[in-house]
């Protein structure tokens, strides 16, 4: 027998305050966030040729961006960028970005 419909009510629920979203980074932070990035994405692209990051915000990819430029001028070859979907890029070196599926030929 099927069970009837049931509403439920939501009691306490309120709207987040605007102030309560996420504060951008300290100039501080963004460094050490930064160079976080350097490290574990260069360290990531030097194992395997390349890596995958999560990048939500129009700020999150010029961060990837930016850490794809210094690691290319840290190791001085080029560390390429591309989006991946909506929500991650990839960084990585040449030969290591080819996709595993062609384009199909124009007709």
């Amino acid at each position: 027998m099927a069970e009837p419909h049931v509403m439920r009510d939501l009691y306490n629920v309120r709207l987040r305050p605007t102030e309560a979203a996420a504060a951008p980074l300290t100039d501080e932070e963004e460094r050490r966030f930064r160079a976080v990035l350097f490290s574990e994405l260069g360290n990531e692209i030097a194992d395997h040729g390349s890596a995958r990051f999560p990048a939500y915000t129009p700020e999150d990819r010029r961060r990837l961006v930016d850490v794809a430029h210094r690691l290319t001028a840290h190791w001085g070859q080029q560390v390429f960028v591309e989006a991946e979907d909506l929500t991650r890029l990839r960084l990585y070196l040449a030969g290591h970005g080819e996709r595993t599926q062609a384009l199909p030929p124009r007709p």
